[in-house]
């Protein structure tokens, strides 16, 4: 409530105390109006008694919680259960309306105000954290991989001749399906292996744009953030090719805002060539429940077509998710875990580098791969493969999550697409490894207890192996 134009007796409060609790008051609704006129991230992250009274009062501005409401429609955002009324502040409307993720909705000038201010809100903290060139951006509340697939959606309705979408192979699923989900041919452009690391092969893509022809071919499709010894894709020089043939290019972005020389990677290819979309995990960067997405571009008109795609209307949790998390945060919060993850990221090699040299082990060099690691796992017997994979399921039931064992022979078939070593990224595989990552969030006290659990569990997998 705003006391600041009611007359309040003396006798119901003495003067002097009312203008103390009028001063924090005021402080307050300052805040409020600096973030509704400014949309900006704060500087340094709001208490969650402040962001709950702005959420209350957003969601007042909703039809359903008008206490004169008389709802004659079919969908009034009526909620039967209470915990769930609660759990999600009473919105009920979702954002966007049938058919157009950013249009206003009539009854919910809360949601739709909830919606769009957290999109100017991730475009600020886009900008801020170097993507300066970053035109917008908006919330999906879909996944990463449904969310690939509504760009590649929006893209054919630009070219509708074309069907090929020229993918640098990364072996994970959603990635793939993103491709078939949207009713594409994915053409597997196989990565460049370099001593165990991969990398980009330019010259196949080259090859295959010249081979099917440039009408044919919907998109090239890259990935930032990946499973080491996979590096990320060189999306600087396959901006240029896509900028070259005037072909669009989409980058699957999954957890790569986290990451500083992703961040500049992107923005210098946008500057030398070509990105129309990258797409980004909500949960992966902002630490948040699964099931949105970010889509971002360099060019605004694009975003429209992605966000005229969507068929229906759409959940506002993610949103009130993403919103809450960012006033949470502030500009300061976000920015600081991003320097614990990066410097974390450094402990962690360090130390799985010191953990392989005692036990005749590498961690296999992929230098611009900056977020995950593998470790190979070759002392082991190669006839003991059971012993290998163990090792996954030992860290697992230790709490150790996230850790992925590879061997060789895995082969995964994947909506009629065949891939062998499926896992590795590659058809070749000959050392088993673990891939370990320093994502956002992760605590130094949590890399020590893995080395604590994994040198014990590499003791009983190896109990006559010698550590120098």
């Amino acid at each position: 409530m705003n006391f600041d134009h009611v007359n309040i007796p003396k006798k119901l409060v003495p003067d002097n105390y009312l203008q103390l609790g009028l001063a924090a008051q005021h402080s307050k609704q300052r805040n409020f109006k600096e973030l509704l006129e400014k949309r900006k991230l704060p500087e340094n992250g709001w208490s969650d008694e402040w962001i709950e009274e702005l959420v209350h009062q957003l969601a007042s501005l909703d039809s359903n919680n008008f206490p004169h409401k008389v709802g004659l429609g079919e969908r009034e955002a009526r909620i039967a259960c209470k915990l769930v009324a609660r759990r999600h502040y009473n919105f009920g409307h979702g954002i966007g309306r049938s058919g157009d993720l950013l249009e206003a909705q009539p009854k919910a000038a809360g949601s739709t105000l909830l919606s769009r201010l957290t999109n100017a809100l991730i475009l600020d903290l886009v900008r801020g954290i170097g993507l300066n060139s970053c035109a917008g951006c908006f919330l999906v509340p879909m996944c990463t991989g449904m969310t690939l697939t509504l760009c590649l959606q929006s893209l054919r309705k630009r070219r509708p001749g074309a069907k090929y979408v020229l993918w640098s192979r990364i072996d994970q699923k959603s990635c793939f399906k993103a491709i078939t989900a949207a009713g594409l041919e994915p053409v597997i452009i196989p990565c460049q292996v370099q001593g165990d690391s991969l990398h980009t092969d330019i010259g196949a893509f080259q090859d295959k744009i010249e081979a099917l022809g440039v009408e044919s071919i919907l998109c090239l499709y890259t990935t930032t953030s990946c499973f080491a010894p996979r590096n990320g894709d060189d999306i600087l020089n396959i901006s240029k090719l896509s900028n070259q043939w005037q072909l669009p290019h989409l980058v699957n972005n999954a957890y790569g805002l986290q990451s500083v020389d992703i961040v500049r990677q992107l923005e210098l290819a946008n500057r030398v060539g070509r990105i129309d979309y990258f797409v980004q995990s909500s949960d992966k960067n902002l630490m948040v429940p699964v099931g949105g997405a970010i889509v971002a571009s360099f060019k605004e008109s694009l975003l429209h077509d992605v966000a005229s795609s969507y068929a229906g209307r759409a959940s506002g949790s993610q949103s009130l998710d993403v919103f809450m998390t960012l006033l949470s945060l502030g500009r300061s919060g976000f920015q600081s875990l991003i320097q614990q993850r990066c410097e974390n990221f450094i402990y962690l090699r360090d130390n799985l580098k010191k953990f392989a040299e005692s036990r005749g082990e590498v961690v296999i060099e992929s230098k611009d791969n900056f977020i995950s690691l593998a470790i190979t796992l070759g002392t082991i017997p190669a006839d003991q493969d059971d012993r290998i994979t163990q090792m996954g399921s030992m860290l697992h039931m230790r709490g150790v999550s996230g850790a992925r064992v590879v061997v060789p022979g895995h082969t995964k078939t994947i909506d009629g697409h065949q891939f062998a070593d499926f896992g590795s990224h590659r058809n070749d595989l000959k050392v088993p490894y673990l891939t370990v990552a320093s994502a956002i969030g992760i605590s130094r006290g949590e890399i020590d207890r893995f080395f604590d659990i994994f040198g014990k569990c590499w003791q009983q997998l190896n109990p006559t192996k010698n550590l120098s």
